[in-house]
């Protein structure tokens, strides 16, 4: 396995990669880097294919564009479709993991020429709804059920990241800790923070680092987010509304590639995602597997590694 850096369109990736054969790229989500998924890079190159873990726009040892609108869906796709090209590709299959798995799901959707197949970890395939902008509706929602506001509804706010970067190793241990399968149901995250109450304030001071990270793992991503900070991973969920006005064009369509879907059973997200779940057989027309992962969390390929490698490896063999 090794990493490099690969001068793409108007941007600079690095990955990690190993082996030869057929492409399969492995998009990480939020607090993540391209190293969570050093065990699939090991387990798929093995099994004869070159897997590529970029990290994604506004991480790590990638550029991260200054202007929040750099980081809409379009231009995280286009990130993608230029990386299969830099990479002396034709075609590749699309792995992608919480905030990567809707890069993933876009990359099938919109290019569908270009990624012969797809697989979503931990966040389901969720189809645009002509309501309006999605930010209101969550607000709506939450209000609603009296349940404070989602996370995702505070990352709105310009300063939303200061916390996490005055402290990464904290900020890094409470969101690993707290979205993990190992952690009690009283411990773990549900994703609503009542008036007055950061995601930081929201999970215990005891909070530790998960059972399957290991320290050095754990200190390489203190130094990579105390390096890059936090506001590009936040400039992604500030364009969800965004997103929203640039894909109408998307309306009702479906995915055709062959999809595979792998969740842990005490996953979090499934709390306010967990119904698109039950549609995705209507949006995903080829879908040849919906995985629940027993006791597991939001980290799945971290979390139970040789269960996720080995659901991806056979997936994409029997492509």
């Amino acid at each position: 396995m090794q990493t490099r850096r690969i001068a793409t369109d108007g941007l600079t990736q690095q990955v990690i990669e190993a082996g030869e054969g057929p492409l399969v790229l492995l998009l990480h989500g939020f607090p993540e880097l391209g190293v969570s998924w050093r065990a699939q890079v090991e387990a798929l190159a093995e099994a004869g294919f070159h897997a590529v873990a970029p990290d994604m726009r506004g991480y790590g040892g990638t550029d991260r564009p200054a202007d929040e609108a750099e980081h809409s869906i379009l231009h995280l796709v286009g990130d993608m479709v230029d990386l299969v090209r830099a990479l002396g590709a034709d075609q590749a299959v699309v792995v992608g993991h919480d905030w990567g798995a809707v890069v993933a799901w876009h990359c099938a959707l919109t290019r569908p020429d270009l990624f012969r197949a797809v697989a979503g970890l931990s966040v389901p395939f969720q189809p645009r709804r002509p309501k309006g902008p999605p930010t209101a509706a969550m607000a709506a929602i939450t209000k609603r059920a009296g349940l404070g506001d989602l996370y995702i509804e505070r990352f709105q706010a310009a300063d939303a990241h200061l916390e996490m970067d005055a402290d990464p190793a904290t900020a890094l241990r409470k969101m690993f800790w707290s979205f993990d399968g190992a952690t009690s149901d009283t411990d773990q995250s549900t994703g609503f923070l009542p008036d007055g109450v950061s995601l930081m304030d929201s999970v215990s001071d005891r909070a530790a680092p998960p059972p399957w990270m290991e320290p050095a793992h754990f200190d390489a991503y203190v130094a990579a987010f105390a390096a890059s900070g936090f506001k590009g991973p936040l400039d992604w969920y500030r364009c969800i509304d965004r997103n929203w006005a640039l894909t109408a064009f998307l309306q009702d369509r479906r995915i055709d590639r062959p999809s595979l879907f792998l969740v842990g059973e005490r996953d979090p997200v499934r709390r306010y995602a967990g119904a698109h779940e039950t549609g995705l057989k209507d949006w995903l027309t080829d879908l040849r597997g919906q995985v629940v992962l027993p006791g597991a969390g939001h980290w799945i390929q971290q979390e139970r590694p040789e269960e996720v490698s080995a659901a991806l490896a056979g997936f994409i063999q029997e492509l």
